[in-house]
């Protein structure tokens, strides 16, 4: 469960190193856009912003309605100079943490605002953790053939086929990463508070 608060603060960081938004905005582009999650709900979400409100990562801004209750006042979130620092130092971190099945999707998420050799270092990790899994499951597959029943079977060998399909997909991200190209959102001069 931690992970997966760690994961959803790093997306939130994410979306208001963009512009900031209030809750409302905020989930719907966590889970509409950005596809990170299936569903947040607001008791978790509210939750981890009042935390992070309350490290001085966040700053609440008082923003008057627009539309049918022009003088209601809705809350909309800012990164403080702190949570840039802090989102920064995130984005950089291209350890363990950043490929775990947890964590991969919304780093990924964040490669337009990520430098290159991050953004490699972040997917050759995955691609190292997801072929130990992939060998693992190779061997446990042909050693227990015999002993499964064809149901089972087809459930194993569609986690191998998935596991093959990415380790596939993230080579290609690897290559393209690799040769380079024009500047990207990614580029230090395009990412939040760097020069």
């Amino acid at each position: 469960m931690a992970k997966r608060s760690a994961a959803l603060e790093l997306a939130i960081l994410g979306v208001l190193a963009q512009t900031p938004q209030h809750g409302y905005e905020l989930r719907k582009r966590l889970i509409s856009v950005l596809g990170l999650f299936s569903t947040i709900s607001y008791g978790a979400l509210y939750p981890t912003l009042k935390s992070l409100v309350e490290r001085g990562l966040l700053v609440e801004q008082d923003d008057i309605g627009t539309g049918k209750y022009p003088k209601r006042t809705r809350i909309t979130y800012a990164l403080t100079d702190a949570g840039v620092a802090y989102f920064n130092e995130m984005v950089a971190d291209s350890g363990p943490g950043a490929w775990d099945d947890d964590t991969f999707a919304v780093r990924m998420s964040l490669f337009g605002q990520t430098e290159v050799n991050t953004r490699i270092h972040i997917l050759q990790g995955r691609r190292s953790r997801l072929e130990d899994r992939l060998a693992n499951l190779q061997t446990n597959l042909s050693k227990g053939r015999e002993r499964l029943d064809s149901y089972t079977l087809e459930l194993q060998q569609h986690g191998l086929d998935a596991l093959e399909r990415e380790v596939r997909w993230l080579n290609e991200l690897i290559s393209r990463e690799q040769a380079g190209g024009a500047p990207t959102k990614g580029s230090p001069e395009n990412v939040p508070g760097k020069k």
